[in-house]
């Protein structure tokens, strides 16, 4: 396993902060409100409590400082954040208008980009104070924002890759027949904490028929011999997310999920090679997508290609048709192509993959084999 990676300083966040008003800037935005959630951890470093119900707003803006807006009695813990020394904070205490302190920071008229999470409640606060302002959700109005990585977020997702790798391979040595999805499930949960992983987000085992839900809860289904296994599992190391799929057989399959299990490895090495800086999103997903069409089971292939990954484990871009938004070097997404056939089984093969100067790069490396376990 890679060592601990050196901490963002507060000239990294102030940078991107920089980078999110100029980007607000040229989308014709006034600014972008972040309430607490990923965005705002990734812009200052600062995580206040999940759960709260008071004000925390960032403003940025192009040609102005950047403002985080918070509750006096949560003040002390948003000064220690990393990146504090790149923005002013301005409180406010129970019993007073949080709204009348922050409307000052915001143009009257404006459009804003507001952090997908922020709660109904703040955002109708901030309208009812400020009615000739409008919003527009990040996804929408700033998709990018996060999607291009650099070499110090890079090294963190390359990290949690491996860790993710580690954990197929210690995966590979358990004992799957008459034991439960679920059971799976939680040996994946303590190996990704075993290798470095702060949050589990998801262990999808899905044996057999229940391999055919590409999403489905690892539920109370005994694993028997001759099912297929769909692994699908990731969290956070570092802040950054890992996000990997195999498909195993318990004992030795049968020559219909050989081929089918080829054809989705197939389609995925395809994907693969097409990545490269200039190509729309929509073409990895066209790839992968006209090699299961070709096989016959293009009906089987219920979900999009791939998503990005950063902070969190899904977000913006997305492979998928209708995506035209150019690869550009430092983007990092999934690549998992997928077979599903109802009442028996399913197959995904995935990677996380980082688009380069001149191609992709895989953050994930373990055998796309189907793994015979016992």
């Amino acid at each position: 396993m890679t060592g601990t990676p050196a901490p963002f300083t507060a000239d990294d966040y102030q940078a991107r902060m920089e980078r999110a008003a100029r980007a607000a800037a040229d989308a014709g935005l006034a600014g972008v409100l972040v309430a607490p959630g990923p965005d705002l951890v990734w812009l200052t470093g600062y995580a206040p409590p999940a759960a709260t119900e008071r004000l925390t707003l960032l403003v940025l803006a192009a040609g102005q400082d950047p403002v985080l807006v918070v509750p006096t009695l949560e003040a002390p813990d948003a000064e220690k954040a990393a990146g504090a020394p790149a923005l002013t904070l301005r409180d406010w205490t129970d019993g007073k208008d949080p709204y009348a302190t922050t409307a000052p920071l915001l143009d009257a008229g404006g459009r804003f980009g507001v952090s997908d999470n922020a709660w109904a409640l703040h955002l109708l606060g901030l309208q009812k104070a400020l009615p000739g302002t409008s919003y527009v959700s990040l996804t929408e109005g700033l998709p990018m924002l996060r999607a291009v990585k650099d070499a110090a977020e890079l090294e963190r997702l390359a990290a949690a890759g491996e860790a993710a790798d580690a954990t197929y391979e210690e995966i590979l040595k358990v004992a799957f027949a008459g034991r439960r999805d679920s059971e799976v499930a939680g040996d994946l949960a303590d190996l990704l904490r075993r290798f470095g992983h702060s949050q589990v987000d998801f262990t999808v085992v899905g044996s057999g028929p229940n391999g055919a839900n590409p999403h489905h809860e690892a539920g109370e289904r005994v694993i028997e011999n001759g099912d297929m296994v769909v692994l699908d599992f990731g969290g956070l190391k570092h802040g950054y997310g890992s996000d990997t799929s195999r498909t195993v057989h318990v004992g030795e399959p049968s020559a219909e999920e050989r081929r089918v299990h080829d054809v989705v490895r197939e389609a995925q090495e395809a994907a693969f090679r097409a990545v490269r800086p200039g190509i729309a999103c929509q073409d990895v997903d066209r790839v992968a997508r006209a090699h299961i069409t070709e096989a016959g089971y293009g009906d089987r292939f219920i979900h999009r290609t791939g998503h990005g990954i950063g902070v969190t484990t899904h977000e913006p871009p997305y492979m998928i048709e209708g995506e035209e938004q150019p690869l550009v070097p430092g983007m990092c997404f999934s690549v998992e192509p997928g077979i599903y056939l109802p009442g028996r089984f399913g197959v995904r093969i995935e990677d996380i993959v980082t688009v380069t100067e001149d191609g992709g790069r895989r953050l994930n490396n373990t055998s796309r084999e189907m793994a015979v376990v016992h």
